[in-house]
C-alpha cells in the first residue's frame, strides 16, 4: 500500500492511496475459491464448480466486496499508522476508473478532519458557587391545599337559596355551563362544549371568559367578547378575538376535603406525616434539580471560557444547520423568541453561529475529559435510562425500545447527556466548590435578572 499526503491545513487533512492490483486479485480469487468449495450448480458435483465458472458468475460481486473491505481497512490503517482522530466519518473518493474490473491498482483518496489537540485546564482551579434551598413548611401546606382541591366535590346550590341570596355565582363558586365559540361568526374547533365547569376567578380559561360569568345564574344566558392570546397554544387562534355564547346550567360550590389522616390514606399513605412528608420530598427533589442545573451552567460557562482550541468545521457546520432547523421551525409555529424577531438575517445567523461554536467547543472539551479519564457509561445505566425514556410513551414502550435496538443515533441521543452528566460530576468533585442556602424564590429566579437587580 502507498499513502501520500496531499493536504495538511489546520485540522484538514487528505491522502492518496494506492493499493497494488496484485493484492487485490489474490484477494479476490481467495475469496472465490473458498466460495467455489461451497457452490451447487447444476451439472457439477458439489464443492466442484470450476474456478472458471465461479469467476464468471461471481467475479463482479466478490470483486465489489473485496474493493469494499480492502478501502475501508486501508483507511484505517492511514489513521492508525498516523495516530489520526478524525472528527467525522471520512470522505471516500474512488480515482481508478471502472474498479471492480480489478484491471489496475486501485486508487482513492481520503479527506478528512482532525479533532483538535486539546489540553485540559487545572481542574483544582475552577471556583464555583452551589446555591441550594430547603423547602419550608407553608410551601408544604400549600401544596397539600393544592392536592385537597384536586379531590373536592361539586354540591350543587339550589335555585331557591341563590334567589334567596339576591346574587349569582361569587369567586370560588364553580359553574356548569355548555359554550359555543365562534370567529368572524363562524364556529371554530375546540370552542363548543357541554357540561363544561368554570370556576369563578379560576385561570382554567383564556382571560375574560371566567370573569364574565361572574354573578351568573341558573338558566342564564350570556355572550362573551374575549381575545385569545398573542402566546396561545394554537396559532390559529393566537391574538384573534371570539364570541362565547354561554348557557349556565349549574351554580356549585366546592367541597374541599380536610387535610387529614383519613384523606392521607385515601391516597395510600398511612398518616398524614406520611403525605406530608412524600410531598417535602418532591419539592425537594425538584430544589435540588434547580441547584444541579444552575451549577452545571455556571461550570459549562467556565469551561467554555478555559475552552481555547480550534473547532472542525464540519462538526460546527452541523450544529449551526441543526440549530437553524430549529429556529426555522420555530418561525413556522409562531414560537419564535421575541428578542430575535426584530433581527435581519444576516445577525440571527452571526448570533446562533457562536451559540453553535461554543457548544461544539465545550462538547468536545467534555468528551476529552471523558476519554482521558476514562469516564464512560455502562452498558447498564444506558439500558437504564433507554428503559426511562421509553416509559415516557405510554403504550407503546415496546416499539420505543426496538426502534433504539434498531437506530444507533437514537440510542446515542440518550448517551450523551449521560456521558456529559458523569464528566461534569467528575469535574465538581475537583473544583473548588462553596455552598450558599437561599430562599425557594432566589434559587428559581433567572440569575441573570438577579445580577440586573443588583
Amino acid at each position: 500500500m502507498q499513502v501520500t499526503e496531499t493536504l495538511s491545513e489546520g485540522l484538514k487533512r487528505g491522502y492518496t492511496v494506492v493499493l497494488p492490483l496484485a493484492d487485490l486479485d489474490a484477494r479476490r480469487n481467495e475469496r472465490l475459491t473458498t466460495l467455489g468449495k461451497t457452490l451447487r450448480l447444476p451439472g457439477f458435483r458439489p464443492g466442484k464448480v470450476p474456478f472458471p465458472i465461479v469467476k464468471q458468475r461471481y467475479g463482479t460481486a466478490v470483486s465489489a466486496e473485496v474493493l469494499e473491505e480492502s478501502v475501508s481497512e486501508a483507511t484505517q490503517k492511514v489513521l492508525t499508522d498516523r495516530g489520526l482522530r478524525p472528527a467525522l466519518q471520512p470522505k471516500i473518493d474512488l480515482v481508478t476508473e471502472n474498479p471492480t474490473a480489478l484491471a489496475a491498482d486501485l486508487e482513492f483518496k481520503v479527506e478528512l478532519e482532525l479533532l483538535p489537540d486539546i489540553t485540559l485546564p487545572d481542574f483544582g482551579t475552577i471556583e464555583l458557587k452551589r446555591v441550594k434551598a430547603e423547602v419550608p413548611a407553608d410551601k408544604i401546606e400549600q401544596a397539600l391545599s393544592e392536592i385537597a382541591k384536586r379531590y373536592a366535590t361539586l354540591e350543587p346550590i339550589p335555585a331557591e337559596t341563590i334567589e334567596a341570596r339576591g346574587h349569582g355565582a361569587v369567586n370560588g363558586e364553580v359553574l356548569t355551563v355548555d359554550f359555543v365559540g365562534k370567529i368572524d361568526g363562524v364556529a371554530f374547533e375546540g370552542g363548543t362544549a357541554t357540561d363544561a365547569v368554570v370556576e369563578i376567578g379560576g385561570k382554567d380559561f383564556i382571560p375574560g371568559f371566567a370573569e364574565g360569568l361572574e354573578g351568573a345564574k341558573p338558566g342564564e344566558v350570556r355572550t362573551l367578547n374575549v381575545t385569545f392570546p398573542e402566546t396561545y397554544g394554537s396559532k390559529d387562534l393566537a391574538g384573534k378575538p371570539a364570541v362565547f355564547e354561554v348557557t349556565v346550567k349549574q351554580v356549585n360550590t366546592s367541597i374541599v376535603p380536610a387535610v387529614d389522616d383519613e384523606f392521607a390514606k385515601k391516597l395510600a399513605f398511612e398518616t398524614l406525616d406520611d403525605l406530608r412528608e412524600a410531598v417535602r420530598s418532591r419539592q425537594q427533589s425538584e430544589f435540588d434539580d434547580v441547584s444541579r442545573m444552575r451549577i452545571k451552567k455556571d461550570l459549562l460557562d467556565v469551561l467554555s471560557k478555559l475552552a481555547d482550541f480550534p473547532v472542525p468545521p464540519s462538526i460546527l457546520s452541523q450544529e449551526f444547520d441543526q440549530i437553524w432547523r430549529q429556529l426555522e421551525q420555530a418561525r413556522e409555529a409562531g414560537t419564535e423568541d421575541a428578542e430575535d424577531k426584530g433581527k435581519d438575517e444576516a445577525t440571527l445567523r452571526a448570533d446562533y453561529g457562536a451559540i453553535a461554536e461554543r457548544r461544539v467547543r465545550t462538547g468536545l472539551l467534555l468528551a476529552e475529559i471523558g476519554r482521558v479519564n476514562g469516564i464512560a457509561v455502562t452498558e447498564q445505566e444506558l439500558n437504564q435510562a433507554l428503559y426511562r425514556r421509553a416509559m415516557q410513551f405510554t403504550g407503546q414502550e415496546a416499539q420505543m425500545l426496538e426502534l433504539f435496538r434498531k437506530h444507533p443515533q437514537l440510542t446515542d441521543s440518550v448517551r450523551g447527556p449521560l456521558l456529559e452528566d458523569k464528566v461534569v460530576d467528575f469535574v465538581l468533585e475537583l473544583a473548588k466548590v462553596t455552598e450558599e442556602t437561599v430562599t425557594p424564590d432566589e434559587l428559581m429566579a433567572d440569575p441573570e435578572e438577579t445580577k440586573a437587580a443588583a
